[in-house]
């Protein structure tokens, strides 16, 4: 079953465009994930004491329009499967007047706090969910394949700020560093997000780019070239 909420675009969630921003959109479908399992009792802190917890895995996110300063918008997500040690999930950004500005897939693993492992599902984590219809879209690769001839750039040294309250660098963070290197004038269409690694405090980001007229790809890796994560945008078509 789908879980909704409303809210407006706040002044500091917008850009210099005055537009909600990418990190915004993410932070929206985040935020409506906690809001919906917390709803069924299967939260954050209902899961720890369990010795569980959820991992974002991948994202895809397909923007139409980035909506205005104070735009009133509806917030939605779509559980669509649950099983083994994965979830999958949809989101959705409407307009009240039901224009779908943005809307996206995420994939989800399911860990053993203690062991650090994927841990299967059991009854007493299902409780609550009813699932919902797989969304109609274009669905990409949860893979992210790099090219041979990457560009490397400035190290990026983790602080406090970055990280969340499960204590390594928060998923979204990522989409955030891999806009600095964003052309100027470029209008994101499609983020793909590929999380293979966490990264903790004082930890040090490698990102690598590689850049074309309709995409940029960023790697962010450690020191022997293991990957934190994968980033690729897409640009709208002039």
């Amino acid at each position: 079953m789908s879980y909704s909420f409303e809210s407006r675009v706040r002044f500091s969630e917008t850009g210099a465009d005055s537009r909600l921003t990418l990190s915004g959109i993410l932070n929206y479908f985040q935020d409506c994930t906690t809001f919906q399992v917390e709803s069924i009792h299967q939260g954050q802190k209902d899961l720890l004491r369990r010795n569980r917890f959820w991992v974002v895995s991948s994202w895809q996110i397909i923007v139409n329009r980035y909506p205005e300063q104070s735009e009133k918008i509806i917030i939605s997500t779509l559980p669509y499967k649950l099983h083994g040690f994965i979830g999958l999930r949809n989101f959705t950004m409407e307009t009240e007047d039901h224009e779908m500005l943005a809307y996206g897939d995420s994939y989800w693993t399911f860990l053993d706090t203690e062991k650090g492992l994927p841990a299967r599902l059991t009854e007493e984590d299902l409780k609550g969910y009813v699932l919902d219809q797989k969304l109609d879209m274009e669905y990409a690769p949860r893979k992210i394949a790099l090219p041979d001839d990457m560009t490397a750039q400035d190290p990026i040294r983790i602080s406090a700020y970055h990280l969340d309250s499960n204590r390594h660098v928060n998923n979204g963070q990522y989409l955030h560093f891999a806009q600095y290197y964003v052309p100027s004038g470029a209008v994101i269409r499609q983020v793909r997000a590929e999380y293979k690694k966490q990264a903790y405090l004082n930890d040090t980001l490698f990102p690598f780019t590689s850049a074309s007229k309709d995409r940029l790809i960023v790697s962010f890796q450690t020191a022997e070239n293991d990957v934190f994560a994968n980033v690729e945008f897409q640009f709208m078509k002039e």
